[in-house]
């Protein structure tokens, strides 16, 4: 722009320079050098004083129609080809590209002078998940020793499932903030239901590495909890999250997260939740009733190994929660992940191994019913202060791009006295699971799952599944 004003200022004054003197001495004989020149100067200030005039109404409008940076937000990058799982990048990159939005680079192919239509509008995603499931056991007849059947613990139905699907929106709001709201649409009991899975804000710029989201959205606590369902490795989520957090815990509420300025990724947050859903209940202390509190670490070890940790904790106090307990709960998660990648790159083939113990201590009382009791069940009030615990392990090979098989095994296991396991004879539940999965592409799977459950000394469910999934529009890379 500089360039063109200057062309045109000189423009006028390389005219002026070509007219004939004679029409300057015709005018006044007696004018110096001097004068001529400051009016020729005069003139082209003028000149360049209305070209300036005309170009200031302009300006705004150019500003105006640069393209909104997209953004890189969690479980919702660029491009599904850019898969975070890559070991190419260190998991303090992947973890901090995913957790939190960021600005990014105009959008390829843009020049930067141009407008881009959609440059306000949101990215959608949509996630069609679908499943054929056989039990050895009927799933009305499942009972697990010690640890009752809350939440969305509980084993698939027999037959053919719509399993979750879900519609996502996401864009940056403006400079400052970046939104996502995240629906769901399932069938339960022949029932349909359509549901708010998320729906948060997140800050963008905020100083000294710090950032807040606030709305509904999943804890990160753990490993798995954070990520939403379809990113996993197996059907269904593993014995301790079903027993501990009614599958997967997510609330109403406020987080704030801190990443550290150091060489490996190190990150602590916070989070205060309404304390609605299981294990809380009743949103107890004025709707602030589950605090959480967590720190992740990770790194790289040469250029083929990855590894994340963390350990987390979650504290809420409960009236009346699903499985009828009131008091206090307290629930500390141990997690660590380590992937291994030929040249680093896990989209080719490698192997992941992921484990999670879990620590459930719990202080109250449970309101049960009398399974002796005639007529109407009056409830059955028994103190409880104990410990309840989980834990899984579970290995997955990609062998290439097209094809994964994977193991896991997760336990169960309780202090005595646990009102749930009598007449159980204190029987720790477990189950085996194994599964091969076929990629036609990053956009859609085809898993088969074969489990083998033992959730009490006196039933065994073995059970098949078949599963579909796919992913249209903008969903792409996901966490490390």
């Amino acid at each position: 722009m500089r360039k063109t004003l200057l062309g045109l200022s000189v423009l006028p004054l390389s005219l002026l320079a070509a007219l004939p003197t004679t029409a300057f001495a015709a005018s006044s004989p007696v004018q110096s050098e001097a004068q001529r020149i400051a009016a020729l100067e005069a003139k082209v200030q003028a000149l360049e004083a209305e070209l300036q005039a005309m170009k200031a109404p302009a300006a705004p409008a150019a500003v105006a129609t640069q393209p909104s940076p997209a953004p890189v937000a969690p479980d919702q990058a660029a491009s599904a080809e850019a898969e975070v799982d890559s070991l190419a990048a260190s998991p303090a990159e992947t973890e901090a590209a995913s957790s939190a939005p960021a600005s990014v680079a105009a959008p390829a192919g843009d020049s930067g002078g141009g407008s881009n239509a959609n440059a306000f509008n949101p990215a959608i995603s949509i996630i069609l998940n679908g499943s054929y499931t056989h039990h050895s056991l009927d799933p009305d007849a499942y009972a697990r020793s010690g640890f009752p059947l809350s939440g969305e613990g509980r084993p698939a139905p027999d037959g053919f499932s719509l399993g979750e699907s879900e519609v996502s929106f996401a864009s940056n709001i403006d400079d400052k903030l970046y939104g996502q709201l995240t629906l769901t649409a399932s069938s339960e009991d022949g029932q349909d239901h359509v549901g708010v899975e998320e729906a948060f804000i997140d800050t963008t710029s905020l100083p000294a590495n710090f950032s807040v989201r606030a709305g509904r959205f999943y804890s990160d606590i753990g490993y798995l909890n954070g990520h939403h369902a379809h990113t996993d490795n197996f059907f269904d989520r593993p014995l301790p999250y079903q027993a501990f957090l009614g599958n997967q815990y997510g609330d109403d509420g406020v987080q704030v997260k801190w990443l550290a300025p150091t060489a490996i990724f190190l990150e602590f947050g916070a989070e205060a939740f309404r304390g609605n859903n299981y294990p809380s209940g009743g949103a107890q202390h004025g709707g602030l009733g589950t605090h959480t509190a967590f720190v992740h670490t990770g790194g790289d070890v040469g250029g083929e190994n990855a590894w994340l940790a963390g350990v987390s904790m979650l504290k809420t106090q409960a009236a009346g929660a699903e499985d009828g307990f009131s008091g206090d709960t307290t629930l500390y998660i141990a997690d660590g992940t380590w992937k291994w990648a030929p040249q680093g790159n896990f989209k080719d083939g490698g192997i992941t191994l992921r484990g999670e113990y879990f620590l459930d201590q719990r202080n109250g009382q449970f309101e049960l019913q009398d399974p002796g009791s005639s007529g109407p069940q009056l409830p059955l009030v028994v103190l409880w202060d104990g410990a309840r615990r989980g834990a899984y392990l579970e290995g997955v090979y990609r062998l290439n791009r097209t094809w994964d098989v994977g193991y896991r095994y997760d336990r169960l296991w309780s202090d005595a006295g646990n009102p749930f396991s009598i007449g159980a004879g204190n029987f720790d539940p477990y189950r085996h699971t194994a599964e091969l999965t076929w990629r036609n592409s990053e956009f859609s799977l085809v898993r088969l799952q074969l489990s083998h459950d033992k959730p009490n000394p006196d039933d065994s469910d073995n059970a098949v599944t078949v599963q579909y999934q796919t992913s249209l529009g903008a969903h792409g890379a996901h966490k490390f």
